[in-house]
């Protein structure tokens, strides 16, 4: 007999949190790998990681720290616990808000987007468990997703009377055939890291015990190369998306010009001259 209190958003995997004290931080940051690496924790596990207007004040700080740190070449954003990533904003939190209450937040979730967008360092997400509503929004809106197998991915929005407002409605159908998009933000129904995979939005599929130290690999990688070269390319890609074929090569080509003046080259040539690695200064800006 089916349970009357099942209710579509119970049977997605949304639950009441946990009743434990809230953290002091709901958002981490650690440096890794002598500080070239930004990890990024959404830090409220007992919430499946649902964004509150603090957490989102904190992680738009955090992001703006880890754009000022010159030190840092990439960054990796991921959830705490075991169950998710994000599942979107906290729709408890939400409860007895005032209209004026709800448009304040959502400036406040507008802002940790674009933030995240406008990051020059490269950013991707390592997302496990449930990545739902604007913690799949943050998902997409980093450079590339990787995935533990047990990973979903959803915007729920429609089912709780509301239109998709973080991007997902623009971004979404960016990273999925479009009419797989609209058939998600329509019905609300997930798809699976597997079927994310297989439609090209997640880049990599990994055991959950083993995303982490992939998640580092990758960022290791890309901090071994030419920051400059990386942010170069990274800008290359984004502002050509879109445009006119000639000029997205435009943009490309003012980019590339830009990285042959740079010491980088001039170290890159010759450390593969010379048969060693090589070694690249952090960007002076």
């Amino acid at each position: 007999m089916a349970d009357n209190n099942d209710t579509r958003m119970k049977r997605l995997g949304y639950r009441p949190p946990a009743d434990v004290a809230e953290p002091d931080q709901p958002v981490l940051v650690e440096y890794l790998s002598g500080g070239t690496v930004a990890l990024i924790t959404l830090n409220r596990p007992h919430a499946d990681n649902a964004i509150t207007t603090e957490l989102a004040a904190l992680l738009i700080e955090i992001l703006e720290a880890i754009a000022a740190r010159v030190t840092v070449r990439v960054a990796i954003i991921t959830g705490a616990g075991d169950r998710a990533f994000s599942v979107g904003g906290d729709l408890r939190q939400r409860k007895s808000m005032t209209k004026e209450d709800w448009l304040r937040q959502r400036q406040v979730f507008d802002r940790v987007l674009y933030t995240l967008r406008q990051l020059r360092r490269p950013i991707f997400a390592a997302v496990h468990g449930m990545a739902y509503g604007g913690g799949c929004e943050i998902a997409i809106s980093t450079d590339f997703i990787i995935a533990s197998d047990d990973a979903v991915f959803g915007q729920p929005e429609a089912m709780v009377g509301l239109s998709a407002g973080g991007g997902s409605p623009v971004l979404l159908p960016r990273v999925l055939p479009p009419a797989k998009a609209m058939q998600m933000l329509m019905t609300g129904d997930p798809v699976t890291a597997r079927e994310a995979h297989r439609l090209g939005m997640v880049n990599e599929l990994h055991p959950r015990a083993e995303l982490m130290g992939a998640a580092l690999r990758i960022a290791e990688k890309i901090a071994s190369n030419s920051p400059t070269a990386v942010q170069a390319v990274k800008r290359a890609v984004l502002m050509g998306e879109g445009e006119p074929i000639e000029q997205a090569a435009a943009i490309m080509m003012e980019a590339h010009w830009r990285s042959v003046v740079h010491p980088d080259r001039v170290e890159g040539i010759r450390a593969f001259n010379e048969d060693r690695e090589p070694t690249f200064q952090d960007p002076d800006f």
